[in-house]
């Protein structure tokens, strides 16, 4: 219940609580709340109930929040839903209340490091035989560990950023040398990504129990990527400029402790995995390895052509915190990884179109009656996403939006 006028199936109610960063016409950029369709300026309201904590919602990013650690983010979950349940507070939170149609909405964290894993067995496999038809679809290592690579933090962009075309070397099957020249199959990559909270030391790994001290929450996330150029460049050592010209991300930070009752146990592993990769049994069923129930869709230029299921996923985020600090890497609050492409085992769960299309091979129609192999110019794509919450309710996880714009 909440004093709010919200209907009890908004996912944006009180059950779910995202943080972003915002700003109201030339004011300067500060952490919000996302309620129904307002949003609530945390830092106004705290420094009215006199708190200390104030300070790091004043900020231009996340990241000063983040730092605090998992007992601050719970208590602060703790406080916001005491005063936007308890009528006693009404007078004092309304006024920092702001429609959401009045915001301009950030990046919502400075971005440290980034990196893109590769989860999805489903879509492993199928680009294994699209790449390697010749080969073992999943290379020999793939079921024992997270393979992932490290990306370029500086171009993590925020939805409704517009992507340019990018520009590169790639070699035409029936050239025999390369070309240069603007991307011709360029696609998208329908993913998670996990907002990392809490640093740590380096050469201090986090154990696979621990990785829920330092998963602040989740974020639609869009890792666009121009195929022919990775066609060409991945080989020997995986993407490069194929990937890094541009990642979007959705605006709203959806915690982990609003996607609790999103949990479920991984589809399962084998061979199983070794110790520091291997899931312990927690009260709740699910192991400290979980998946997440989330739905998403990807809709191109107005035709939802796609609907991939996290839950189909291999690797549990969780895996994916402990293997990338085995070696001793070190967490940096505002660290961001990807997921990797959300697929499933039937075609209209795959997430991306190099999978939908088969390369190209199956075209897909829009409901414009046009017809799409890879992205064209002027192409608007947008995921969104939800997860069940507790006693019934939806979380959204809101939407990511970019528009090709032709090269330069």
């Amino acid at each position: 219940m909440t004093w709010l006028d919200l209907p009890t199936d908004h996912p944006f109610g009180v059950h779910n609580l995202p943080y972003g960063v915002f700003s109201v016409g030339d004011d300067e950029r500060r952490v919000g709340v996302r309620v129904g369709d307002r949003v609530l300026d945390l830092a106004a309201c705290a420094e009215h109930a006199g708190m200390e904590s104030a300070v790091v919602w004043r900020a231009s990013s996340l990241n000063l929040f983040l730092e605090q650690g998992r007992e601050a983010w719970t208590a602060a979950r703790e406080w916001l839903t005491e005063v936007l349940t308890n009528e006693a507070h009404r007078d004092a939170v309304e006024p920092h209340l702001v429609p959401l149609t009045h915001v301009t909405l950030h990046l919502p964290i400075e971005v440290a490091d980034y990196v893109d894993f590769y989860a999805s067995e489903h879509h492993a496999t199928n680009v294994g035989r699209i790449f390697r038809p010749d080969s073992e679809p999943l290379t020999p290592n793939w079921k024992h560990l997270p393979i992932g690579y490290h990306g370029r933090s500086g171009t993590v962009v925020v939805s409704g950023t517009d992507v340019v075309r990018p520009t590169g070397q790639r070699k035409p099957p029936t050239q025999p040398t390369p070309v240069f020249g603007p991307s011709t199959r360029l696609d998208i990559e329908a993913e998670l990504g996990f907002v990392v909270g809490g640093s740590t030391r380096l050469g201090e790994p986090v154990a696979l129990g621990e990785a829920d001290e330092h998963l602040f929450g989740v974020v639609l996330l869009n890792d666009w990527s121009a195929r022919d150029i990775q066609a060409w460049e991945y080989v020997p050592l995986g993407p490069f400029l194929g990937k890094s010209f541009a990642t979007s991300i959705s605006p709203w930070v959806v915690t982990t402790d609003a996607l609790r009752a999103a949990r479920v146990p991984l589809p399962g592993q084998d061979p199983e995995p070794l110790p520091y990769l291997r899931s312990e049994p927690t009260d709740d069923g699910v192991g400290t390895a979980y998946g997440l129930d989330l739905h998403l869709e990807v809709d191109w230029n107005g035709t939802v052509v796609t609907r991939p299921e996290f839950r189909d996923m291999y690797w549990s985020p969780a895996q994916m915190v402990a293997h990338m600090t085995v070696n001793g890497a070190s967490l940096r609050s505002g660290d961001l990884f990807g997921s990797g492409t959300i697929s499933g085992a039937a075609k209209d769960t795959r997430g991306c179109f190099l999978e939908l299309t088969w390369s190209g091979q199956e075209p897909v129609t829009l409901d414009d009656g046009s017809s799409r192999t890879f992205l064209e110019d002027g192409d608007t794509i947008t995921l969104r996403a939800t997860a069940p919450g507790a006693d019934g309710t939806v979380i959204g996880l809101g939407e990511v939006v970019g528009t090709i714009l032709p090269a330069r």
